[in-house]
C-alpha cells in the first residue's frame, strides 16, 4: 500500500448541469468520475452545533466527501502535515486517500455531509486512536 500524505487528497469537480426552470443535477459514476468504485454511500446531517465528526483514519478506504447541503470543514493529518478543506459547495468533493486521519468540523446549520466510500463498512480498517494512527503511519514509513 501506498503512503499518501494531505498533498494528494484535492476538491475534485463533479458532473453539473443546470436548467434556469428545474434546478441543477449533479451526476457521479463508477468509472467516469471517480478514481475508485463506490460501494458504499452515507450520510450526516442534524451534527449539533459546535460537535465535530471524524476523528478517525482508514487502512484502505478511499472516500469522496461532499457538502450536499450547507458547509463543513474537513481536515486532514498525515501525522507531519495538516491541510484544511471548506466544503460548501454540492457539485465539488473531497477526495481522501486511505492512511489519512480527518476531523470533520463547523457544520453549518443543516449541513449534510455525503460520503462515497470504496468499500462497504469494515471495522478493522478503522483507526480510532490518534497514537495508534501515528504508529500505523510510523510503520509504514519503515520506522
Amino acid at each position: 500500500m501506498a503512503l499518501y500524505n494531505v498533498f494528494d487528497c484535492t476538491i475534485v469537480e463533479l458532473d453539473r448541469h443546470h436548467s434556469d426552470r428545474k434546478g441543477n443535477l449533479t451526476v457521479v459514476e463508477n468509472g467516469l468520475t471517480l478514481p475508485f468504485d463506490v460501494k458504499r454511500v452515507y450520510y450526516l446531517y442534524d451534527v449539533p452545533g459546535g460537535e465535530n465528526r471524524g476523528a478517525h483514519a482508514h487502512r484502505e478506504l478511499e472516500q469522496l466527501i461532499i457538502a450536499a447541503s450547507g458547509s463543513f470543514t474537513v481536515t486532514l493529518d498525515d501525522g507531519k502535515n495538516k491541510r484544511s478543506f471548506f466544503l460548501n459547495r454540492p457539485y465539488q468533493g473531497l477526495y481522501v486517500k486511505p492512511g489519512l486521519w480527518r476531523d470533520l468540523v463547523d457544520f453549518s446549520s443543516g449541513a449534510v455531509c455525503m460520503v462515497l466510500a470504496s468499500e462497504v463498512y469494515q471495522k478493522e480498517d478503522y483507526i480510532r486512536d490518534y497514537q495508534e494512527y501515528i504508529n500505523f503511519r510510523n510503520s509504514k514509513n519503515g520506522r
